[in-house]
């Protein structure tokens, strides 16, 4: 068996972190360059390939553990970029750069959260494919039950996101903007696409994670893989508290209540549909607030109050304010 290539660390951190700068830097430069937005998902995505097969091909001879990992994160990431591609270029623009993709550094900033994003989230496979865990030999054959259960759980997760992700974009393509995706997955939670994201990649870290919990893998090694946990946590926060859950939920229900777009059907729907574990909405219906907001995670964050949260409530409170010490000053005089 050849012995993996060593560059610049043991673990590839460094390798994989420059690749990484270099890739997405270039692909800002044409993002920048010419105002184009089409090719931003398509390089976050790409780069976990980039990286998958860098790793693994510096592995040299890598076990059955090292592949299945490497591919499993490999397909997640061509299909997520090849889908992202598709989405963009029949939309025709990405409105999350709006205002910014004239600005150099605001511009800049998304594209180095991405070099963060990829980097951290690849460092199972890139711990598992390095040479600080492949000098220990031998590693338990693939297969242990949480090599099985790895393999399920991804399954289950890549369907998910997979499934939701082409059903949002059908649903869109066919109806207007008062009408509510309840249907499919989405009968079932809110956002099944990103449910199946953190499962895929809670997935892989758990046959990453296999060379140390059951073989032979040691010392430094052994908590260097236990602490690429950090990469599907990451991708959680990231999900639960960033880029995802925030910035759809509130906004997207305050829209609709300014702009009558539905918001009683709209309305009916939160109540009775998970916000990201899959569960029935008949039973989710009646369930406490208290369950909701703690055992399915529907934080008080995400939740829209018209009183509180709507621009024309707050105009109209504070009409109403004017509107009262007027007719006090006029009772006084």
């Amino acid at each position: 068996m050849a012995d993996p290539v060593h560059v610049l660390d043991e673990y590839y951190l460094a390798i994989t972190l420059l690749v990484t700068v270099a890739y997405q830097l270039f692909f800002f430069s044409i993002a920048f360059r010419f105002k184009f937005d089409k090719l931003t998902d398509f390089a976050g995505g790409t780069n976990f390939v980039a990286l998958a097969i860098l790793t693994l091909s510096l592995s040299r001879s890598p076990d059955p553990r090292q592949v299945v990992a490497s591919v499993f994160i490999m397909a997640w990431g061509l299909r997520l970029s090849l889908f992202l591609l598709y989405r963009v270029l029949r939309t025709g623009s990405d409105d999350r750069f709006d205002g910014t993709r004239d600005r150099f550094f605001p511009f800049l900033g998304f594209w180095v959260f991405q070099m963060l994003w990829v980097w951290v989230v690849s460092l199972p496979v890139t711990v598992l494919n390095s040479p600080a865990v492949r000098g220990y030999r031998p590693q338990a054959p693939f297969g242990t039950g949480r090599d099985v259960a790895g393999v399920v759980l991804f399954a289950v997760g890549f369907v998910l996101e997979s499934v939701s992700d082409v059903q949002k974009f059908v649903f869109r393509s066919r109806n207007d903007k008062a009408a509510i995706c309840d249907g499919g997955l989405f009968g079932w939670s809110r956002h099944p696409n990103y449910f199946g994201e953190i499962i895929i990649q809670f997935s892989i870290y758990m046959i990453c994670v296999s060379a140390a919990a059951d073989g032979s893998v040691g010392g430094q090694a052994f908590k260097a893989l236990y602490a690429t946990i950090v990469g599907p946590f990451f991708l959680t926060i990231l999900l639960m508290f960033v880029s995802g859950l925030p910035l759809s939920e509130r906004p997207g229900a305050k829209k609709r209540y300014e702009n009558g777009s539905n918001w009683e059907g709209y309305q009916r729907y939160l109540n009775r549909t998970s916000i990201l574990v899959p569960f029935p909405p008949r039973i989710y219906e009646h369930l406490p607030t208290f369950v909701k907001r703690t055992v399915f995670l529907e934080f008080p964050m995400y939740v829209f109050d018209p009183a509180k949260h709507s621009d024309a409530a707050k105009n109209q409170q504070t009409a109403g304010e004017q509107r009262r010490s007027v007719e006090a000053l006029t009772d006084s005089v």
